[in-house]
């Protein structure tokens, strides 16, 4: 288990989808290689650069956009701030012209053919999700640098692979589910409580709770443009929107004109179980089409599970009317915390781990969240994140065309829907009678993923990558 110190904000990340790991980890990973050329002031220097994408990152790398990734974060750009509706036409510019201004300052000669390699049959033994950026100097020697994106936007180089996290003293310093638990019955703090105390080691409460709300602001405009918006999704596999057409139909006609009003409409079709199971469906779906197309969304805790924790979170909204800032941003510091012990104690990589580690964890995190803002006791919100990861133990990430969308933006919906079930199911039950701890599966899920065959991780060589012919309309 590696010592790593976790902060909310390195769980959820705002960014461009469809991928954390193969678009925004390879996106950072490109914007730290120019911070080196201009560290070493020899940016202005290179005459040219190639790419190596190793792994999982060349199988489903066109699929996922790691090659746009890489060539927008060469280029100087930041998947926070980049305009979601240059990122087409910028990368056709620089295949068109053959030209690639690094790092916005200094411009080199780019041929997406020769300069970016993909090695489908070469792997690194660090990771599954490898890179390598080379940078040819005009006076003949070069400079090469390789990456491995693992996970959720994390990026860390073989010799510094705790370094990229920030080293701290917590208040409450958590590795395991006991450790976390142990907090909590010394102190009586909820889990968000312990997590915000956390948190004072990196900012003030005030720096804390602005971040969170940009990053429920980010979900929340997420979910509403998914909602309305209609198309095909982008990449050959012609996937039909769903979300704005289950929208209109659930809405009736009812008029809003902005989130809140939108909210309040949902709100007046009452609460039956069939209504209530479409808006959490519809809330998912809407997140992952937006990922499928190059939207911003929030890593959650990656691009590909991104629409399972805002579909709860908007559920609770929605029909627990429970809106205001202070459960919402409970809500996301109890899922960070889980979210945080997978990823010391396993994995949220589905290169690693399949698509437990992804659709698995964001559903445990949703479901401890939910449970924590329902009044449950601490043991009760574990017991949920318990439950929730349980029962998708094994769960193969084999996405048809390597493109994050069949099965993958269907996946969210059941993730979604187990959360807010295995949340019913602690806050109707005893933990002093669990059988299984949160300990036990994250544990049991590690042992999962090293015995999963490699080609159920994420490279698109079997399940229904491969019985699935991609003329077949989605069903």
């Amino acid at each position: 288990m590696i010592n790593e110190r976790i902060s909310i904000f390195d769980m959820f990340k705002i960014g461009i989808g469809p991928s954390s790991s193969h678009t925004l980890g390879p996106w950072r990973a490109a914007q730290r290689f120019i911070g080196v050329l201009k560290n070493r002031e020899i940016l202005q220097r290179v005459a040219g650069v190639h790419i190596l994408l190793y792994g999982s990152l060349a199988k489903t790398g066109v699929g996922h956009g790691t090659d746009i990734a890489v060539l927008l974060g060469l280029s100087g750009d930041d998947p926070v701030t980049f305009d979601v509706h240059q990122v087409i036409p910028k990368v056709q510019d620089i295949k068109s012209s053959g030209k690639l201004n690094l790092g916005g300052e200094h411009v080199v000669n780019f041929s997406y053919a020769a300069d970016l390699l993909f090695l489908y049959t070469d792997s690194l033994p660090f990771h599954p999700n490898a890179l390598t950026f080379q940078a040819f100097l005009t006076d003949g020697t070069a400079v090469s640098e390789t990456y491995y994106s693992i996970g959720g936007g994390f990026v860390v180089q073989e010799e510094d692979t705790v370094g990229v996290l920030q080293e701290v003293d917590l208040a409450f310093p958590v590795d395991t589910a006991q450790e976390l638990m142990m907090w909590c019955m010394r102190t009586g703090l909820k889990i968000s409580e312990l997590v915000m105390e956390n948190e004072l080691a990196w900012r003030s409460e005030e720096e804390t709770r602005c971040g969170i709300m940009q990053i429920f602001h980010a979900i929340r405009d997420c979910i509403y443009k998914g909602c309305h918006t209609t198309g095909v999704l982008p990449g050959g596999l012609h996937v039909e929107r769903r979300a704005a057409k289950m929208n209109k139909r659930l809405l009736k006609g009812k008029a809003y004109h902005d989130y809140e009003s939108w909210v309040n409409a949902i709100r007046e079709g009452g609460k039956d179980f069939d209504y209530i199971l479409d808006w959490v469906s519809c809330f998912a779906l809407a997140v992952n089409e937006e990922n499928a197309s190059f939207g911003r969304v929030v890593t959650a805790p990656t691009n590909g599970a991104s629409g399972v924790i805002p579909a709860v979170l908007q559920y609770y909204i929605t029909f627990h009317d429970s809106n205001s800032e202070n459960k919402i941003m409970q809500f996301i510091a109890t899922a960070s915390e889980i979210g945080s012990i997978f990823k010391k104690g396993a994995t949220i990589s589905a290169a690693m781990g399949g698509c437990q580690a992804e659709i698995g964890v964001s559903s445990a995190m949703a479901a401890s969240a939910l449970t924590e803002c329902l009044g449950g006791s601490q043991r009760q919100v574990l017991m949920a994140a318990e439950i929730a990861m349980e029962h998708h133990l094994g769960l193969t990430c084999d996405p048809i065309g390597g493109l994050v969308q069949i099965p993958c933006i269907e996946r969210n919906t059941m993730g979604a829907v187990k959360a807010i079930t295995a949340a019913q199911l602690a806050l109707n039950s005893n933990p002093d009678k669990a059988k299984v701890s949160l300990d036990a599966v994250v544990s049991t899920m590690w042992e999962t993923a090293q015995d999963m065959n490699v080609k159920y991780k994420e490279t698109a060589d079997g399940g229904l990558a491969i019985k699935v012919p991609l003329s077949l309309p989605e069903c």
